[in-house]
């Protein structure tokens, strides 16, 4: 982690998954689409000026510029954890059936008024929305707003576990996504997790 993490400072703290998004220098992780192979777009990434490129497939692989890993997008999310873990200032997150994204935009045009803050941007909220956001931290935020969602049981531990809030906040418990969390007990158990994960946290 610590050789990536190097490559992520080096290419400015930014990254992508997408090639019609790149910031020149940054580095692109190639993750697949349910109608694309992103391996395919590693070399076009850097075409179009990432200074890196991470795939999981050897094949695209030239260890210079496209550099070969397990599994990308827990290469992802465990940079994105390790970039997290570099910072001493409160993380907000939260869940809930409805109106995430609303409570989200109101906590954080209050807390901007005082504070520099990193909040999720629209709802980019699930295993590859969080790291991209926690990736975007930068030394002069002073409080951080994650949005997490789920549509099935374990989840949001999952996201927990990469964010590691300090606070969190459940909107509701409502009828969404019931066939993935089988019931709306399953519903109040996935949203849950978020209060258990600071339980534990605090102990």
């Amino acid at each position: 982690m610590d050789a990536l993490y190097k490559k992520f400072v080096d290419a400015g703290n930014n990254v992508t998954t997408d090639t019609r998004k790149v910031i020149p220098g940054s580095i692109f992780f190639s993750l697949n689409g349910p109608n694309f192979n992103a391996k395919e777009l590693a070399a076009k990434a850097i075409e179009a000026c990432c200074k890196y490129a991470i795939v999981d497939e050897e094949k695209f692989a030239n260890n210079t510029t496209i550099f070969l890993v397990g599994d990308g997008l827990k290469v992802l999310q465990d940079l994105a954890h390790h970039h997290r873990a570099q910072f001493k200032i409160p993380f907000l997150a939260i869940t809930g059936s409805n109106a995430k994204t609303t409570h989200k935009e109101f906590i954080n045009a209050v807390l901007s008024k005082k504070y520099k803050t990193l909040a999720t941007e629209g709802n980019l909220n699930n295993h590859i929305g969080v790291p991209l956001t926690l990736l975007k931290l930068r030394p002069d935020h002073e409080f951080a707003i994650i949005e997490m969602g789920a549509n099935h049981q374990g989840e949001i531990n999952e996201l927990c576990e990469i964010a590691d809030p300090d606070f969190g906040m459940i909107t509701n418990i409502g009828k969404a996504h019931l066939e993935g969390f089988g019931g709306i007990e399953g519903v109040k158990k996935g949203k849950s997790e978020l209060y258990r994960y600071l339980q534990k946290k605090a102990r």
